[in-house]
């Protein structure tokens, strides 16, 4: 009896022992994790549907089940996250995933309390330097494929200047008074993550057609289809050939197509999601994250008891990034172009934000020291919250962006481009 008992102690304690460890989530099964996610939007607006078709793609891979996820919907960037983020990991969750830069302060105030819970603050700034173990960032570097998308839309430009299409004489204020030909940029905020995307793009059309400008507006919302339509129209009023944008809805597409109905020479180039519903004659693609990618990543490392990275970023090289399809008004050619680009994204030749493409002031930028440091700006002066090294992002002759952290910090604004003062209202 003695020998009985002894034994099964023994194994109680292995028991209790594995169910510990890291192995106790397994991959093959999904396991027993649980996962919470915070939401800024719902499937009704473009960024929010590409997390959530993300994670459940991943769930799916992981063989994760419909009801080991807690979806909270339209959490706005204030102490609601905080209470969302308390809420799940009052649940039981592994790990909880915000999908919003605004969430990120109230994320890692959950992720003090919580130590034995991850929290991914997804586009965040500061995980690297909170000296939070358990306090995450992550995001893609989609400005390679806005790049893409921006060598899309400058070969339709290129098509309609050649074909005799768009002249100074059909749309005189399609140019300005050096002969450059006008596009806009719909932008929600002035974050370097909007300004990273926007040069990016502006620097993707600049490879096919160098006599550009372009003209960005900005709403102060990531989602408002009436100020993002406002916008787009404005852009277009002022000259504008083609309009992208980073913000989050259809407005955009949906005045471009109106006014290309019309008989206005204008396209749309979107973001996270195939514009071609709304606008199938105006949109030509959009930039994309493919968001699974990452998810299958972090929730993999959780099943296998592993450690999250701090800060994740990835581009084509790992399929983390894409363009939609494109659209029936896409230049000829525009495919194989767009394969022989993301090739040499994927293998390094092709650098986006390579020194020897652009200026700032008429010079070229040899040096962009970036403060890795988070700051508090709610006081007027800034004040540090979480101290960090300042980093040189020029290397080998390009502004590596998404290498110092994930979250996008390129802030130099480049000759060619111009700001509007005052957002859409």
């Amino acid at each position: 009896m003695k020998k009985l008992l002894s034994f099964i102690l023994a194994a109680a304690v292995v028991f209790s022992m594995t169910a510990c460890s890291g192995e106790k989530k397994s991959a093959e099964d999904g396991g027993n994790i649980k996962i919470g996610v915070i939401l800024v939007g719902d499937d009704t607006e473009g960024y929010t549907a590409a997390h959530i078709e993300g994670i459940k793609k991943a769930a799916q891979a992981l063989n994760v089940a419909d009801d080991q996820i807690i979806w909270k919907y339209k959490v706005e960037e204030n102490s609601n996250c905080y209470e969302a983020a308390v809420d799940l990991a009052g649940a039981g969750c592994d790990v909880i995933f915000s999908n919003s830069y605004g969430h990120q302060t109230f994320m890692a105030q959950a992720a003090e309390e919580y130590p034995d819970v991850t929290f991914v603050s997804m586009t965040g700034d500061f995980a690297a330097v909170s000296g939070l173990d358990n306090f995450k960032n992550a995001f893609t570097k989609v400005f390679e494929s806005r790049y893409v998308s921006g060598v899309v839309a400058g070969l339709k430009l290129k098509e309609l200047l050649e074909e005799g299409i768009l002249t100074e004489d059909v749309q005189p204020d399609s140019f300005d008074a050096d002969g450059n030909v006008k596009i806009g940029y719909v932008g929600a905020y002035s974050y370097a993550e909007v300004v990273s995307g926007y040069t990016a793009f502006y620097l993707g059309v600049k490879s096919i057609v160098d006599n550009v400008v372009m003209e960005v507006k900005y709403t102060n919302s990531w989602f408002d289809i009436d100020k993002e339509a406002a916008a787009a129209e404005a852009l277009v009023a002022n000259g504008c050939v083609i309009i992208s944008q980073h913000a989050d809805s259809t407005g955009a597409p949906a005045a471009i197509q109106k006014l290309l109905d019309n008989g206005t020479i204008c396209y749309s180039v979107g973001y996270n999601i195939d514009m071609l519903e709304t606008a199938p004659t105006a949109a030509l693609t959009s930039a994309t994250n493919t968001w699974s990618v990452y998810y299958t990543y972090a929730i993999g490392t959780v099943l296998k008891g592993e450690d999250i990275m701090p800060d994740w970023a990835e581009g084509y090289e790992q399929d983390a990034v894409a363009i939609t399809k494109l659209g029936e008004s896409c230049a000829e050619g525009t495919a194989e172009k767009v394969a022989e680009v993301e090739e040499q994204l994927k293998n390094g030749s092709l650098k986006v934000f390579d020194t020897a493409t652009f200026t700032v002031d008429g010079k070229k930028v040899t040096s962009a020291p970036v403060d890795l440091s988070y700051y508090d700006y709610s006081s007027g002066a800034p004040v540090v919250v979480y101290a960090g090294d300042t980093e040189e992002a020029i290397s080998g002759g390009a502004f590596e962006e998404s290498t110092l952290r994930s979250a996008p910090y390129f802030a130099l604004r480049i000759d060619g481009i111009t700001e509007d003062a005052e957002p859409v209202e």
